[in-house]
C-alpha cells in the first residue's frame, strides 16, 4: 500500500498506541511498511502535559495530518473540498447553528461516511481563508471587551459565611477527578437592566456533565428552592449519591449553605457544600468553562427570561453531547456510558 497516510489511518495509529501496541504490529494492521509507520509516529508526536503539569510525549492524529497538509501546501487546501458541497455546508451549519469549535467539527465529520474527514488545523485554515461559505474567524472566537473599572461600578457581594466549609477542608481525592458525584456550582445572569431571571449551573468534575436550571432571580432563597425541587424530583438517596459534594464561590446567592446541605425531605444531610477562596474562580474551573459554553447559545447581555425551560434543556443536551478533546472526541454522555455511569 503506497501514498500518504489518511486521517482515518492516523486516528487508528493514535488509538493503537494508546492501547500500547508496538509500531511493528501497527504496520501489520494497516498493511504499511514499518519505516513508514515509524516516520509517521515521529511526525505526529508532540509534548503534552498531564493533570499534574508533567510533560510527556504523545502521538496525535491531528498533528500528523496538519503537518502533512502544511508540507503539501502547493496542492492548495481549497482543492480538497471545493467540489464537496455537502461537507462544506455541514461545517458551516456546525459553526453557525451548533456553535461547534473546529475540533468538535473534525470529530463529527469522521463519524460518518457521508463527509470527507478534515482535521482540526485544516478547518481553522479553511475558515481563515474564507473557503467555508458565510463563516469567518469571528464566528469561532470569544469577544472579550476590556473596560476600566469604576469605583461606582456595582460589585457582587462576597463574604465569609459563618460555619461554611472552605475548599481547603474538601477531601483531597476530589482534586483528582477519579470518581463521579463531585460538582461545581455557579449562576449565570441576564444583562444589566434586563430581567432578574438567571441560571443555576452545576458542573460535574469528572465527566464535565452540565445541569442547567432557570430560576427567577439571583437570591439565596431562589437557589435553595431549586435545590429542594431537584431533591424532591430525584429522591433523597438518589440526590445524595449523585451530588456527594458541591463547590461554590462566595456569592450571596449561596448564603443559605446550611439549608443547601440538609435535606428538605428527611432529617439528614444531603450533600457537602464547600466554598472557594474569595475571587478565586480558578478553583472551580470546570464550572467557569461550562459557563463559556452556555454563552455560545445565550449571549452575554441577553435576557435569560426570554428563554423557555425547554430551550434551556436543549442547550444542556447540546453541551452534554458536544465532542470534547479531553475525552478523545467523546461527548460527556458518551464518556459517562463508557464509565458505566447512569
Amino acid at each position: 500500500m503506497a501514498g500518504y497516510f489518511t486521517f482515518y489511518e492516523r486516528t487508528k495509529i493514535e488509538t493503537l498506541l494508546e492501547q500500547k501496541e508496538k509500531p511493528e504490529k501497527i504496520a501489520e494492521i494497516l498493511n504499511r511498511s514499518i519505516t513508514a509507520v515509524y516516520r509517521e509516529i515521529k511526525r505526529g508526536t508532540v509534548e503534552q502535559l498531564d493533570t499534574h503539569l508533567r510533560p510527556y510525549m504523545k502521538y496525535l492524529a491531528d498533528v500528523g495530518q496538519r503537518k502533512q497538509d502544511e508540507a503539501g501546501h502547493n496542492k492548495g487546501a481549497k482543492i480538497k473540498l471545493e467540489n464537496d458541497k455537502t461537507t462544506l455546508e455541514t461545517i458551516k451549519n456546525l459553526v453557525i447553528g451548533e456553535k461547534y469549535a473546529p475540533y468538535a467539527i473534525s470529530v463529527t465529520l469522521r463519524r460518518t461516511q457521508a463527509h470527507t474527514p478534515v482535521c482540526t488545523g485544516t478547518i481553522y485554515s479553511y475558515i481563515h481563508k474564507g473557503i467555508i461559505p458565510n463563516v469567518t474567524d469571528s464566528d469561532l472566537t470569544y469577544k472579550v471587551i476590556k473596560k476600566k473599572k469604576s469605583d461606582k461600578e456595582h460589585k457582587r457581594i462576597r463574604y465569609q459565611k459563618s460555619g461554611a466549609k472552605s475548599i481547603e477542608d474538601r477531601p483531597k481525592e476530589i482534586k483528582d477527578r477519579t470518581s463521579y458525584g463531585d460538582w461545581e456550582m455557579d449562576t449565570v445572569y441576564s444583562g444589566k437592566d434586563k430581567s432578574k431571571v438567571c441560571l443555576l449551573v452545576l458542573t460535574e468534575r469528572m465527566t464535565r456533565e452540565e445541569r442547567i436550571h432557570k430560576i427567577k432571580d439571583r437570591t439565596a432563597a431562589s437557589v435553595l428552592k431549586k435545590i429542594n425541587e431537584i431533591e424532591r424530583e430525584m429522591g433523597t438517596e438518589n440526590f445524595r449519591s449523585t451530588y456527594r459534594t458541591i463547590t461554590a464561590d462566595n456569592g450571596s446567592e449561596f448564603a443559605l449553605h446550611v439549608d443547601i446541605e440538609n435535606s428538605c425531605m428527611e432529617d439528614m444531610q444531603r450533600t457537602e457544600l464547600y466554598f472557594c477562596h474569595p475571587f478565586a474562580s480558578c478553583e472551580r474551573g470546570s464550572n467557569e468553562n461550562a459557563n463559556k459554553l452556555i454563552r455560545k447559545y445565550i449571549k452575554k447581555g441577553e435576557d435569560i427570561g426570554q428563554y423557555t425551560d425547554r430551550q434551556i434543556k436543549e442547550i444542556e443536551n447540546t453541551i452534554n453531547n458536544y465532542p470534547r478533546r479531553l475525552f478523545g472526541g467523546m461527548s460527556t454522555n458518551e464518556y459517562k456510558r463508557m464509565c458505566g455511569i447512569e
